[in-house]
This record gives C-alpha cells, structure tokens and sequence, in this order.
C-alpha cells in the first residue's frame, strides 16, 4: 500500500484547532500534508460537514484525526471516500445512534465529574478554576490558564448529535489512550477502543495529551498513515 500523505485534524470540544500546533509541526517535517479543520461545535451535522468540505478538496486519500468529541465528528464523516483511516486521540468513538450524550450518561463508578458549568444560552463551559487539573493537569500553569480562558462555547446540541453510520465499522482505525484523562473515563476510552476493533496504545497524559504529548501522537498518526 502506499503511505496516506494527506492527515486532517479535528479538535473537540471547548477548544479549536489551535492546539495541534506541535502535532502539526512534527507532521509536517516529515513532508506530510496537513490540515486543520475549525469546527465551531454548534451541531454535529454542521461540524461534520465542515469536515467534509476539507476532505473534499484533497488531492487523494487522507488519515482523519480527533480528539474527544472530534472523535464524534470524525466517526459522522469519515465515510468520506478520501478517507483512509482514522485516529482517535482520548476521543469519543460512537456507535451508531449514539451521541456524547448517551456514552457519558452512565459514566464507569469513581470517575471524575468534568466540571461543566450550567448552559448559558444554549453554550457550555467549563469552570475555569477547574479546567487545568481536568482537562490539562501535564501542562505548564500559564499554558493551561490561557486554555481556560480562550475556551470556545460548545453548543448544547452538539453533545446530542447521534452518529448515522460509525466510519469505523468501515475504516481501519487507530485509538491512543490518555492514562490521566479526567474528562473521559480511560476504562471508557479502553471500551470504545475494543468495540471498534481499533490498534491501541496508551500513553501517559491528560486529556489534553495532544498538546502535552504531542509526538507520541503523531508517531501514532504516523503509523495510520503508513
């Protein structure tokens, strides 16, 4: 088979593509082409079409690649023909007809709680007191109070967004998992992960594993690509 060349990016909830920036730089020095998708999260039928929109301009085949609720996003729209794997990075990896909704209704005994405030006008946040210790707890201090403080809303109805039909069911896949995570359970990540028949590995890092480990990650999109 010939290496993919093309690898499309897709950020989660509470944040935008901007923290893939050391993914991307390890990426690219390797001559790889990469894109970044920014997904406003308002709903997952618009963000899977936004994905969609950058699968549609490559020149061929692509690795697609989310972190938490981008892994949604990329189980909607990785049926895109251009797409040749995909990679879950401590992301959300649904069945069909399920949503973030329905996978954290019943989270494992002892998980944390994410510290999501009450919706405002239909947006969620998290509390800003809190997001370092769950969503960066391995970055510097200032590295994550900028995080918390440049949160993007996630819309209400994104989280109900149910997945149509699962690319993983059709798409080989490929899942790291994020041992510290204090967003998604890493027993939920663990389950996903083996339901979709996808190759695994764990690393140590928080949720936000992507910006603090983030050669690790690209060594695993590495190997999806090849």
């Amino acid at each position: 088979m010939t290496p993919v060349r093309n690898i499309v990016l897709v950020h989660g909830g509470f944040v935008d593509g901007s923290g893939w920036q050391g993914v991307y730089d390890e990426l690219t020095r390797d001559g790889l082409r990469v894109y970044i998708v920014q997904n406003p999260t308002l709903s997952l039928a618009d963000d899977a079409a936004v994905t969609r929109r950058v699968l549609d301009g490559l020149d061929g085949p692509a690795v697609l690649v989310g972190h938490s609720y981008g892994g949604v996003v990329i189980s909607e729209a990785g049926i895109h023909p251009n797409v040749a794997s995909l990679v879950y990075i401590a992301a959300f990896a649904p069945d069909k007809g399920e949503s973030v909704n329905t996978l954290t209704a019943d989270p494992p005994p002892g998980a944390p709680a994410p510290p999501i405030l009450p919706p405002r006008e239909g947006f969620l946040f998290l509390d800003r007191d809190r997001f370092a210790a769950s969503f960066a707890a391995d970055l510097p201090d200032q590295v994550a109070a900028f995080m918390a403080d440049s949160q993007v809303p996630w819309g209400v109805d994104a989280l109900g967004g149910s997945v149509t039909e699962p690319a993983w069911r059709h798409k080989p896949s490929w899942y790291l998992v994020a041992t510290e995570d204090r967003m998604i359970p890493p027993s939920a990540q663990r389950m996903m992960a083996e339901r979709a028949g996808a190759m695994v590995v764990e690393v140590i890092g928080s949720h936000a594993v992507y910006v603090s480990q983030h050669a690790a990650v690209a060594d695993l999109i590495r190997e999806a690509a090849a």
